[in-house]
């Protein structure tokens, strides 16, 4: 977020207080809200008035409610990129059992020749019901390629058939394709990690009615394409009307319940989960799973850590106790020599991630490191990864977080999905990752040839020249590429999955990228990622010292040139 939108959301928050403070009626600021999103052209006057529509009504009631001004509600929603301002209303830690940590082991590196299981990753499907061939996929809302957005007025600006790498989400057509390949493909995969976010970006046009229709379509489309597949999912921010929207139990406001959705849920999840998890679905759309006896899965819902969900301005203090079931699901686990996977929608190192939750999140990961093996995550749409570290020694990584592809192209992207190999049922197991590959097709290629082609983009660790995929493997791999350029240009590559249309990626953007995959705390720039910096710092050149550099090298090579060719015309020596 820009210093600009700080700027906006400042203003705009400081007049909605005023006005819910001074009696204004929810039509006047409902007007107020529209031409705020209009006269800054935020977005079309059609999405300014849906969103407004959508989302007035939360806000006016949490702004209503809530104790804190302008400063701190924005450091809250977009985070320190709008400055870390301190909010004593939203501090707070978890507690953990009087049990004192086991001694760290050095986890030991999977048998080379050990049985696997083989896992599916699906993430951000972002299916478009409304997709349409032809339609003008260069439109300046925040979802194009429909039939509102009007017909294409030039061949370039058409949406294309399997799918387009600007704002359009994914056409049913290739979705069906994308599985259709994968039961093809992959018919001996052991289990399904799904993890969110299935109705497209059309945030200011969206219903629960619309959302729930599409969360039975996928559902239902999953349990005929895998059957007999054990499949485990998570909520992602997309599948609330509106986005982001998912207000903790104690909102009482019966028009504002979040039961319509997690009730929905347990019913559509229940042909995979057993009845055993029904409540805490029902409370928080999270649940914990024996896959196997002594390996747990715990699906978390990464909502209550959402700094764009309005609702936590009211109190953050771990919505739904999530946290704390999870300390004791993982103190339970550690008691019965249980390894667990950890699944969930937004990876907790990423700025979307409320600060203080990430905080607690990074603790617990650190306290129960012998129990939690691995996490996989989504939200991005890119395909990359988060190094946990020790908090108390944050040279020490304990841990990774698994960033899957997205499935829809928005935006800039070819279509993928990951496959995990596990370390599988053996008396030495470790329920870790061996190998990752990410699959993907060319959506440009299959939008001319009238076709897509599925295949492997790469192995993890033959791509990446590693030995195995421990935490200090994947630390050590962020250290190579920092100093490595090639090795960076590849993983980049393999982050946008190959795309045709990726965009360049400056000094600014490495480190970026480099600090993200150093974060598993978010907001957190400082600790975490300031050796990085510096060592790119210190190893990268502007074009002026490249510029200065060459001359006076040209200079010294020149004058060290006997006098006769000195004679040379100017224009040789680059002077003419």
């Amino acid at each position: 977020m820009s210093k600009v939108s700080c700027t906006a959301c400042r203003a705009g928050a400081g007049l909605l207080q005023h006005y819910t403070k001074t009696g204004k009626s929810e039509k006047e600021i409902k007007k107020t809200i529209y031409q705020f999103c209009v006269n800054l052209k935020i977005q079309s006057s059609r999405v300014c008035e849906g969103i407004t529509e959508l989302f007035a009504g939360e806000v006016i009631y949490v702004l209503g409610k809530v104790n804190i001004g302008p400063d701190e509600i924005c450091s809250f929603v977009i985070g320190d990129a709008c400055g870390d301002v301190y909010n004593p209303y939203h501090e707070w830690e978890v507690v953990f059992p009087p049990v004192p940590k086991p001694p760290v082991v050095e986890p030991n590196v999977p048998e080379a020749n050990a049985p696997t299981f083989k896992v599916l990753h699906i993430s951000d499907t972002h299916y478009d019901p409304y997709y349409m061939e032809g339609a003008n996929a260069d439109c300046s809302e925040p979802l194009c390629c429909r039939l509102t957005n009007g017909q294409a007025l030039t061949k370039e600006s058409a949406a294309g058939k399997w799918g387009d790498y600007r704002k359009c989400d994914t056409p049913k057509i290739t979705v069906d394709n994308m599985l259709q390949h994968i039961q093809d493909t992959h018919p001996d995969i052991d289990y399904i990690m799904w993890t969110g976010d299935l109705p497209p970006h059309d945030i200011w046009n969206q219903t629960k009615d619309e959302n729930i229709k599409i969360l039975k379509e996928t559902v239902k489309q999953m349990s005929i394409m895998f059957p007999g597949i054990p499949i485990f999912p998570a909520l992602g921010n997309h599948e609330a009307a509106p986005v982001n929207s998912f207000p903790p139990p104690f909102v009482s406001n019966p028009d504002s319940s979040i039961a319509w959705l997690y009730d929905e849920l347990d019913a559509q999840w229940r042909k995979w989960l057993p009845s055993s998890v029904s409540n805490t679905v029902r409370r928080g759309a999270f649940y914990s799973v024996l896959v196997r006896p002594g390996f747990r899965l715990i699906s978390l819902n990464m909502n209550y850590c959402n700094n764009k969900n309005w609702w936590l301005l009211l109190n953050s203090t771990d919505p739904a106790t999530e946290l704390q079931w999870f300390i004791y699901e993982l103190q339970s686990a550690e008691f019965n020599g249980e390894k667990v996977h950890v699944i969930g929608h937004i990876p907790p190192g990423h700025s979307d991630c409320l600060k203080v939750w990430s905080r607690n999140y990074y603790a617990i990961i650190s306290r129960y490191e012998s129990t939690i093996i691995s996490q996989f995550f989504g939200h991005t749409h890119y395909d990359e990864f988060e190094v946990f570290y020790d908090h108390t020694d944050l040279a020490r990584p304990i841990n990774v977080a698994y960033v899957g592809p997205s499935v829809s192209p928005y935006y800039d992207l070819n279509p993928g999905y990951r496959i995990y190999y596990v370390d599988g049922d053996h008396d030495k197991t470790t329920r870790a990752v061996v190998d990752h590959e990410t699959w993907t097709m060319n959506l440009k290629e299959a939008n001319i040839y009238g076709y897509p082609i599925w295949f492997q983009l790469y192995s993890a660790r033959q791509s990446f020249g590693m030995d195995s995929l421990r935490p200090r493997d994947w630390d050590d791999f962020v250290e190579r590429m920092t100093n490595d350029p090639k090795l960076f240009e590849l993983f980049y590559k393999y982050y946008f999955k190959a795309s045709p249309v990726r965009p360049m990626c400056d000094m600014e953007c490495k480190k970026k990228i480099l600090c993200d995959l150093h974060s598993g705390r978010s907001h957190d720039r400082k600790n975490l990622c300031q050796s990085i910096e510096s060592r790119i710092d210190s190893t990268s050149t502007t074009w002026r010292d490249w510029f200065y550099n060459t001359i006076s090298v040209s200079v010294s090579v020149i004058m060290s040139i006997p006098r006769l060719t000195m004679q040379v015309p100017k224009y040789v020596l680059g002077l003419g």
